[in-house]
């Protein structure tokens, strides 16, 4: 069974990137140019895991988490951040919001990677 990844970032060339490489890796990504459009998508499809920016305009990454997992279909789905913050209470915020991991902006695609497959699977 092919996992589906919910990808959110409002720089296309991010939403490329982490694209090519999931895909690139057997992984069906759906892609959100923010957390409006993201909650949207993460309700309205089957995802197996979620990875989101935090800095988007409109809906940021902290609301859209906060939101999803008011909703039960959100339910055992990781969240991981993908940012280019690294400040600790970020961290702890993202932690209560219910997020899963975080890695920093810039990433390497071996590294993206094995976070998804420890999160999500292959």
């Amino acid at each position: 069974m092919t996992k589906t990844i919910l990808m959110v970032d409002d720089s296309p060339s991010v939403r490329q990137v982490v694209g090519l490489t999931l895909k690139a890796a057997g992984y069906h990504v759906l892609e959100a140019a923010d957390g409006a459009e993201a909650l949207t998508k993460a309700l309205a499809n089957k995802v197996h895991a979620v990875i989101t920016d935090l800095n988007m305009p409109g809906m940021d990454g902290l609301t859209f988490i906060r939101n999803y997992r008011a909703n039960p279909a959100s339910g055992g789905v990781p969240i991981v951040f993908l940012t280019t913050e690294s400040h600790p209470d970020m961290k702890e915020k993202a932690k209560q919001a219910g997020a899963t991991g975080w890695m920093v902006k810039p990433f390497q695609p071996d590294q993206l990677l094995s976070v998804v497959r420890k999160v999500a699977g292959q």
